[in-house]
């Protein structure tokens, strides 16, 4: 049995919750009577007296809360060490940078909260940030979530807070005042609220094969919205491996090689233990290939390698091994760009008491990908080299994503329409992975738990302000490196 862990005033009290077993939940016969969706809806609906919806608009700072810090030096502690300034200097450009690099601090905080004991794929680090378009197989354009590396059966709840909250740091972000991100959170759970409950209705295949497609994101925006997605669209498609190669790369004799950028993208020799690299490599491809299945080898097989580099991403993932390859297929204008992540124990496993049915942390990120998004990569796999888990993805394949500028309050006239859609995505990936019937039962048709996460969003956002200010001291007082501002872009 799989239980949640409270860090609260008695550390031994421990939440059963039935839905989260060893096996996802995959424990009942084909033969045994399943619960209408009538009867889910109210069975959600009587979680209420547990976790009143109300109760979700607190968030009261434990006495004992850990120094942010001091989770983030620990997560350092297995990183690169000559990265970390840069990740310090990424998260300081502002709280909402804090925020999106600081999934560990919140998880603890997020697992202090009321919850149903509803357990779905919860992302781990969802934030307004964390979500963007992809080309599907069949090679159309989806809007879904965009990273898994934290992804673990967890809580709906804590992905929901975390969407609210982080809508409510970037409103601030973009020169937005208070009731501006209180609105901005309110639309991502109302949002989310309303499309779980269609979700509830749906049948479980017609759920799997659900996408937010082009159509169906044009369909729901404003006329000012829908411009500003068209050419996000537009410049979705413009990415590929061909276009990556022309950026990316330079031609030395005769083949293409990935040009540096020290310190975000590096050729290395050696690995930190002393092996060569190109001996790491080939242990790497070779457990990666094992994950495919054999239609997927076959296609792999036909390429070479040709060049490989470590680059840094993201906010809270720079540090983490990650790498850039460069394959070749029938000749130098047919590349393939993988990218190779090394894959850390959730930031929600903590809080998570109970084990999944694999242990590589890289499998862990695949299986969550894949229960939730819909769409995967055809690529996408994990594998295991020198102890170190893994998982694998294309590095550019029609991805696009929503940048977010300080001061720009023009942003904030269509904001509230991209939090819905986050909403919705979000929905889309718990009714996946979850049981949507129980979530719309506990979420219900009234505004009650849009209104209170909201107040919790607004709190939370003072939160990261403190925590971002508790970074920028040690920054000043020396207790943290971080690295110059030219370095970092």
């Amino acid at each position: 049995m799989v239980v949640i862990k409270r860090h609260a005033e008695d550390r031994a009290h421990l939440l059963h919750l039935k839905e989260a077993t060893d096996d996802l939940g995959m424990l009942a016969s084909f033969t045994e009577k399943r619960a209408s969706v009538k009867e889910r809806l109210s069975l959600g609906k009587a979680s209420r007296e547990k976790a009143p919806r109300a109760a979700h608009a607190q968030f009261e700072k434990n006495h004992d809360r850990p120094d942010p810090v001091g989770i983030l030096e620990q997560q350092n502690i297995s990183r690169v060490q000559k990265l970390v300034p840069v990740r310090f200097a990424r998260m300081l450009a502002s709280p909402f940078a804090f925020l999106r690099g600081s999934a560990a601090v919140m998880a603890g905080d997020l697992a202090n909260t009321p919850v149903t004991g509803l357990f779905v794929n919860a992302c781990g680090d969802m934030h307004v940030a964390n979500f963007g378009v992809f080309a599907s197989a069949e090679r159309n354009l989806v809007f879904a979530i965009n990273d898994f590396d934290e992804i673990h059966p967890g809580p709906w709840e804590w992905d929901l807070k975390r969407l609210a909250a982080s809508a409510a740091v970037a409103v601030r972000f973009m020169g937005g005042d208070k009731d501006k991100a209180a609105d901005a959170a309110r639309a991502a759970v109302r949002s989310y609220r309303k499309r779980i409950r269609r979700f509830a209705e749906m049948g479980y295949l017609e759920v799997w094969y659900n996408r937010i497609d082009e159509r169906s994101v044009m369909d729901t925006l404003s006329a000012k919205a829908r411009g500003r997605a068209e050419r996000a669209m537009a410049k979705a498609r413009e990415k590929g491996h061909v276009q990556v190669l022309e950026k990316l790369t330079e031609q030395v004799d005769g083949e293409h090689r990935i040009i540096e950028e020290v310190p975000l993208i590096v050729r290395e020799t050696h690995l930190e233990n002393g092996m060569p690299i190109n001996e790491a490599l080939d242990l790497m491809l070779r457990s990666y290939i094992d994950s495919l299945s054999y239609d997927r080898r076959k296609l792999l097989s036909r390429y070479r390698l040709v060049d490989s580099a470590r680059k840094v991403v993201g906010v809270g993932s720079v540090g983490t091994g990650c790498w850039v390859l460069l394959l070749q297929g029938i000749d130098n204008d047919d590349p393939l760009f993988l990218q190779v992540k090394q894959a850390q124990p959730s930031v929600l496993a903590p809080y998570v008491q109970g084990k999944l049915p694999f242990e590589n942390e890289g499998r862990r990120v695949v299986v969550g990908q894949r229960l939730t998004q819909g769409a995967p990569d055809i690529f996408l796999g994990w594998g295991e080299g020198q102890g170190t888990h893994f998982y694998v993805r294309q590095l550019a394949d029609m991805k696009g994503s929503v940048t977010f500028n300080e001061g720009d309050v023009d942003q904030l006239d269509t904001f509230e329409e991209y939090c819905a859609l986050c909403g919705w995505a979000l929905a889309l990936a718990h009714a996946k992975s979850g049981d949507p019937a129980m979530i719309a039962g506990y979420c219900g048709n009234s505004d009650e738990l849009d209104d209170a996460i909201a107040k919790f969003a607004l709190a939370y956002a003072r939160q990261t302000d403190k925590d971002y200010d508790a970074l920028d001291k040690a920054r000043r007082s020396g207790r943290i490196r971080v690295a110059s501002e030219a370095m970092v872009k």
